[in-house]
């Protein structure tokens, strides 16, 4: 990991966001009035980027950050089976494992941006060493 004066807090943010993510493939879909066909996908590539790019800025070795990613693509990969077998009101759609797939890559794209250590500044920002 990058080093950070709160490392458990940027870390366990990661984790509710992969826990957030499970829970909303498995329950009933949440009505969120958008009628665009397929808008989901945008919804998949949004969240799979969100939590690459956080392990991008959480994690300093391009190993690490690789196997970050290739750890969501198999959430995501193990989700849409889920949603085929355990539940009633979802279905696998091939299309969404993509989107998935996408905004994982997308967020690995930030490694190679100023951006990578946001993080790391934000955490210095609010947690000063003396």
């Amino acid at each position: 990991m990058r080093e950070f004066s709160r490392p458990r807090l940027w870390l366990g943010i990661w984790v509710f966001g992969w826990l957030l993510c499970i829970v909303l493939s498995v329950i009933p879909p949440l009505p969120l009035g958008i009628n665009a066909p397929d808008g989901d996908k945008l919804g998949h590539a949004l969240a799979y980027a969100t939590l690459s790019a956080w392990a991008v800025m959480l994690f300093d070795t391009a190993r690490s950050r690789w196997l970050a990613a290739a750890s969501l693509v198999a959430l995501g990969a193990s989700l849409e089976l889920a949603q085929s077998q355990l539940t009633d009101d979802r279905m696998m759609d091939w299309r969404d494992g993509i989107a998935n797939t996408f905004g994982v890559l997308l967020g690995q794209g930030l490694a190679w941006t100023p951006l990578r250590g946001l993080l790391q500044d934000l955490d210095a920002r609010l947690f000063p060493r003396a």
